[in-house]
């Protein structure tokens, strides 16, 4: 004789907790469908630097193979990487040009971008269109020129060719800012006047506090432009080993290490990481800077 066992049925769910899983099932859904673009692109963006990561944690012999996980991970590739080259060299090197360049840009383009958006005088217009020219011009252009006077000063074989310009501005950084500061009521500059204030000291008491989106753009634009650059390194610092900097030190490192994929990719990643790091800090400020920028003229 067999017993039967009857199981109660459950109890269905609240209509208000029906509800609410619902509603989060349709905004989770409303998201998606909203950010699919944005969420493809970030993969799309991220999936190189994932590859990088992973082929630099590989064996010599795995990272020649088609194996995209690495089946041990050799931390000490890295360390490996600073000892077959000079690495924390090139590193200063890279920090004194773009530290120095992004200084000597914002010191001398700001001036600059004040007269041409607050002061009015004959040809105000025509050095506007001076500075846009200037932004067209590749710098190929005057390449040849301007290294024979380096040439002739014997400031080649180092940085200083590319450093010392930017006490004179940059075009994009000048451009940049002017459209920025003809933003600025000139409320502002008429009530410091009034108080007394001389020019140097409403451009540096009222007009840079309240431009400090668009210097940190500027400076952020230069200092990855001082930090990416190839072509001045390999056009000015010469080939000796203790010139170069990051980009150029790592294109000979790939020179060197042609087969030995994993630290190339090591290398790479320890050059990368550091504006990687200094953008997703200073990214806020940075679009700031860049959207609060105007186009009027």
């Amino acid at each position: 004789m067999s017993a039967t066992i009857t199981v109660p049925p459950r109890a269905a769910a609240p209509p208000a907790r029906r509800d609410g899983v619902r509603a989060r099932r349709r905004r989770a859904l409303l998201w998606i469908a909203t950010h699919a673009l944005a969420v493809a692109l970030a993969l799309m963006f991220l999936a190189p630097v994932v590859f990088i990561a992973l082929t630099a944690l590989m064996t010599d012999e795995q990272a020649l193979t088609g194996d995209l996980w690495p089946r041990t991970w050799n931390w000490d590739n890295f360390a490996v990487v600073f000892e077959k080259s000079m690495l924390l060299r090139w590193a200063g090197n890279t920090l004194m040009y773009a530290g120095l360049g992004t200084l000597f840009t914002v010191v001398s383009s700001v001036p600059v971008a004040y007269a041409l958006a607050r002061f009015r005088f004959r040809g105000r217009r025509l050095a506007f269109l001076l500075v846009i020219t200037a932004m067209m011009l590749p710098p190929q252009v005057i390449a040849v020129p301007i290294y024979l006077v380096w040439a002739r000063l014997e400031l080649t074989g180092g940085l200083w060719p590319l450093i010392l310009p930017m006490l004179l501005g940059d075009a994009f950084s000048i451009f940049l800012l002017r459209q920025f500061l003809v933003t600025i009521p000139r409320d502002y500059t008429d009530a410091a006047k009034v108080d007394g204030c001389s020019d140097l000291r409403t451009l540096l008491s009222v007009i840079l506090p309240m431009a400090r989106p668009a210097i940190a753009a500027v400076a952020l634009f230069q200092f990855f432009y001082c930090w990416n650059d190839y072509y001045g390194p390999l056009l000015y610092a010469g080939v000796e080993q203790e010139n170069l900097t990051l980009s150029l030190g790592l294109a000979t490192f790939k020179a060197f290490h042609s087969v030995q994929w994993n630290l190339t990719m090591a290398a790479t990643l320890l050059v990368t990481a550091p504006v990687i790091i200094v953008f997703f800090f200073a990214q806020r400020v940075f679009i700031e800077g860049v959207t609060l920028t105007g186009v009027k003229g």
